[in-house]
């Protein structure tokens, strides 16, 4: 038996549940910032927009009212930024950073190393997507160079595919 359906929305929706059921993996800190955020939204965002409405629903005719129209989007905009933030903060599981070792290169390591085509020594972090910041020294752990880095030790060297090429990084030290 067929099914009547259009096999492309069912592996659209298939897809969605599956990217939206990931789990997230954060730090204590990170998660805390998303509900900082969340909270941020909520309880100033919300209501100023509420009065943004209310105040041009006052002034008349809404359907050449452009302050209206701009608020209403404004609204939208914001609750699908609070519908994505409560999403994160449901599926965030805080990673115990206690638990982690500092044998191979994991998560929330800090790892030196050295680019043997340059010389060049760089202290880098593996963190959570959300939660990188290169300046910082912060790389998401789905980075190439951290997935070449990822479960190796001290005095391997991992030749990494970047987008200029290859090269070639003796791990130094491995810390938490």
């Amino acid at each position: 038996m067929k099914s009547s359906g259009n096999p492309g929305i069912l592996l659209f929706f298939n897809l969605l549940y599956i990217i939206m059921a990931e789990v997230l993996y954060v730090t204590e800190e990170g998660l805390q910032k998303l509900k900082d955020e969340l909270d941020k939204l909520r309880i100033d965002e919300r209501p100023k927009i509420a009065r943004l409405i209310a105040e041009a629903r006052d002034k008349g005719d809404l359907n050449e009212n452009a302050e209206y129209s701009a608020a209403k989007e404004e609204q939208g905009m914001l609750e699908m930024k609070i519908s994505k933030l409560e999403d994160l903060v449901s599926r965030s599981r805080v990673i115990d950073g206690s638990k982690i070792d500092s044998k191979t290169v994991r998560i929330l390591n800090k790892v030196k190393i050295r680019n043997k085509d340059n010389n060049k020594v760089m202290e880098y972090q593996l963190v959570p997507e959300s939660e990188s910041n290169f300046k910082e020294g912060k790389i998401a752990v789905s980075s190439p160079i951290a997935q070449g880095l990822i479960g190796r030790k001290v005095g391997d060297v991992a030749e990494i595919k970047v987008p200029s090429g290859t090269i070639h990084l003796e791990i130094i030290s491995i810390s938490v």
